[in-house]
């Protein structure tokens, strides 16, 4: 399952989220499964403000924060979106594999698999301290590009 696969990216051992900054009252509600409304900010807050919540921890035990610059944040979010794309096309590859198991169009759909998924995935969310409408809105993007894929292969598959 590609929650199993990503898990190791959030629960790594060299990354720890400092659980001071987001169990704060302003940012425990970040992580819920809905996100509030918050009115845009008119603070005139230093740049960067507030203090970092990235620790790697190196396998000698030091400790060093992450980030001091926003190139650094976006190396960082580049390098996880290569892997995250990496893993998408092994779910599209095994989806394409499903696919030979399914008799029918009608079989390529299954909403009751597809809610399980869902479920599963803000779970796992909620269980890693991730944002739950991050991993409901990512898998439910998922799915509903998974199931058009699928059944594109079925109907070239079965014509």
């Amino acid at each position: 399952m590609l929650f199993q696969q990503l898990l190791p990216l959030f629960t790594s051992p060299l990354l720890a989220f400092a659980s001071s900054s987001l169990t704060g009252a302003s940012g425990a509600s970040c992580y819920a499964s809905t996100l509030p409304s918050v009115p845009p900010s008119t603070d005139d807050r230093p740049v960067p403000w507030g203090s970092p919540s990235v620790h790697f921890s190196a396998l000698n035990g030091t400790l060093t924060t992450c980030c001091d610059s926003l190139d650094e944040i976006r190396i960082a979010l580049d390098d996880i979106d290569e892997k995250l794309l990496d893993l998408l096309n092994q779910r599209a590859a095994y989806v394409r594999e499903a696919t030979r198991f399914k008799s029918t169009r009608s079989s390529v759909n299954v909403p009751s698999r597809n809610d399980e998924v869902v479920q599963e995935a803000e779970e796992q969310a909620e269980h890693i301290g991730m944002p739950v409408t991050i991993a409901r809105a990512t898998f439910e993007a998922i799915l509903n590009s998974s199931v058009p894929f699928e059944q594109c292969i079925f109907d070239t598959s079965h014509p």
